[in-house]
Order: C-alpha cells, then structure tokens, then sequence
C-alpha cells in the first residue's frame, strides 16, 4: 500500500498569516497614500509602476524572443504602465479621496470579488481555459453585478465624480451596471493579458515581490487595464474637444 502524505495544518496556517498579513499591508499602505494624496500618493504610485515594469521587464526576458522584438515588448510596457500611472494620480488630483475609493477602486475590487464568487459558485464554460484555466463567464457576470452594484450605490449615495447631478432614477440604474459590465470585461482582459504573459514566460508567478501574493503585476492588472483605458479616453476627450 503506498503511503498517503498527511495533510500540514501548520504550515497551511502559517502560509495563510503570512498571506493575511500582506493583504493588511498593502491595504494600509495604499489607503494612508491615498488618504495623503499629493506626493504621497504620486510616490505610491511611482513605486507600483517601477515594481511593475520590473516585472513586465522580467517577463518579457523569458519570451525568447529576437532582441528588436524585446525592445518593442519593453516600449509597450513603459507606455502601457505610464499611462495607468498618470491616469491613478490625475484621478487623485481631481477627486477626494473617497470618491477615488468608492468610485475608481471599489468597483475594480468587486470585479474580483464578483468573479471569483460567481465562479466558484455555478462555474461552466471557461472563458479562455487555455489562458486562464479558472476564468469562467459565470464569473465575468458575477464581476460585472460585483462593480454594477458599486456603481449604483455611489449614485445612491451620490459620492461619485457626478455627485452635482439630479436624482437617481432607471437611467442612472442602467448606466451604473453597464458602466459596472464594462470595467468588469477591462479588467478581465488586463487579467488575461497578464495571464498570458506569464504562460509564455512559463512562470506562475509575475515576481515573488509580495509573500503569499505573488508580485505586483498580478495583483494589479485589473488596475491597470482601466486605469490605461481612463488615460486613453480622457486624452481622446481632450485631442477631440
């Protein structure tokens, strides 16, 4: 009879503080950066987007690819990560805290939240199994009901960027999951982007930078997906007006 490894409580339980105490961490830090705003926030930031072009960098070291094609890796990653970057510190500047929180943040989180429960919940068909092996449809919907009922309650509430506006009604509903619908397939395709990423880099992980986390790639590439397509959509906005 072949011998059967017993299960280590101890070690899961260490792993699980470690990975607790990380999310605490991170947690506190980006919050007392974004409560601080200013340059604090522009120095959090700025180290998130140096930590993740390293990794981008690391990534792209892996490919195997021709040395002009690196260099095009390498450029993409500096306008891509950039533009996330300046996106996250001109939404600072323009909004209070809170409303960044409630309105920019929170619905990128419920994404994650929304899908994973979703998924774990009624699972189905993946996505793209050959990507992201745990990334489902019930999941993208159960992202997008996640940041749709954050947008509503920010319109309820009325802490959004339009707060001045009048009152809350079926259209505002509508737009709220939509808008909820629409961050939810951003983010998840700056998820599978990265996914992919890594699979041709043929590592699980973007970095071990944060223990029990991975790197900071991985866990922000929701961010920055749609803090890249505020950049482009503002800058649109302003080259067109």
């Amino acid at each position: 009879m072949a011998d059967v490894e017993a299960p280590r409580p101890v070690l899961f339980g260490r792993e699980l503080a470690v990975r607790a105490a990380s999310a605490v961490v991170m947690v506190v830090v980006a919050a007392s950066a974004l409560w601080l705003g200013g340059w604090f926030w522009i120095g959090f930031v700025a180290v998130l987007a140096c930590g993740v072009l390293w990794e981008w960098n690391r990534l792209v070291g892996s490919f195997g690819i021709a040395p002009m094609g690196e260099v095009g890796w390498l450029f993409a990653g500096a306008v891509y990560v950039t533009a996330a970057a300046l996106a996250m510190i001109q939404v600072r500047f323009n909004f209070a805290a809170p409303v960044v929180l409630a309105a920019f943040i929170a619905p990128i989180i419920a994404v994650d939240v929304g899908a994973y429960f979703a998924g774990r919940a009624i699972g189905g068909p993946k996505i793209a199994p050959r990507i992201s092996p745990s990334k489902t449809w019930a999941g993208l919907g159960g992202g997008a009901l996640g940041a749709g009922l954050v947008g509503v309650a920010v319109e309820i509430a009325d802490i959004g960027p339009g707060a001045n506006a009048a009152g809350f009604g079926m259209g505002e509903l509508a737009l709220a999951l939509l808008t909820g619908l629409v961050i939810a397939v951003i983010a998840q395709s700056g998820d599978f982007f990265e996914s992919w990423m890594k699979r041709r880099a043929g590592v699980k992980d973007s970095s071990s930078l944060i223990p029990g986390h991975g790197g900071l790639f991985d866990r922000l590439d929701g961010f920055l997906a749609v803090f890249f397509v505020l950049f482009v959509v503002d800058a649109l906005g302003k080259l067109l007006g």
